[in-house]
């Protein structure tokens, strides 16, 4: 069932969701489960180790019996950030990046980055409109270049995954797969259709 033991599944709960006036958005509910829980078992599905970045309501995250990792950077600045914090505190060599409001991604997301892996320290998810570069599998030879342009003050994950040479792997087949959660009338809406 698993495919790849080489592979950490993270999924990203650390932000502070200003869109949505400062909910934790991984603890929101989407047909009674959070919506952390939807994207970690997808990913626990794919893969035999997942974890969390998060850095608010931490006993919560650690109630769905998963290794939660908090931020070492100071006022939680962004994905980047967490990336960075789950290469400072986790072994392994790859990570597969999933932001929490990310329910329906599809179970070949780990299989295809990783067949794409070879190419590239970073690849990550393009839905045939847009990137989706905090959809990414990253290795951890990354670490130094993340951290140099964090202290820099950027916080652009786009830049930083170009910048690290990496490239966008096709999933417009599934483009409906990675729609995500950023207000609390879409999460309304989804409640309705799915």
């Amino acid at each position: 069932m698993n495919q790849d033991s080489a592979i950490t599944g993270v999924v990203l709960a650390g932000g502070k969701a200003r869109r949505m006036g400062g909910i934790d958005k991984g603890l929101l509910e989407l047909n009674g489960k959070p919506l952390w829980k939807h994207v970690a078992d997808t990913l626990l599905s794919q893969l035999d180790n997942v974890i969390v970045n998060a850095n608010r309501h931490q006993e919560m995250y650690r109630a769905g019996g998963l290794k939660v990792i908090p931020d070492l950077m100071e006022d939680f600045p962004g994905p980047l950030a967490g990336m960075l914090s789950v290469f400072q505190q986790e072994e392994g060599d790859w990570f597969l990046f999933c932001p929490c409001d990310t329910p329906y991604i599809p179970p070949t997301l780990a299989a295809r980055l990783a067949a794409e892996r070879q190419q590239a320290h970073v690849v990550w998810v393009h839905d045939g409109e847009r990137d989706h570069p905090t959809i990414a599998l990253v290795n951890r030879s990354v670490q130094p270049l993340l951290q140099d342009y964090l202290q820099s003050g950027e916080r652009r994950v786009m830049v930083f995954m170009t910048l690290a040479g990496g490239h966008a792997v096709d999933f417009s087949d599934c483009k409906e797969a990675f729609v995500n959660v950023n207000t609390l009338e879409e999460l309304d809406k989804w409640q309705q259709t799915r």
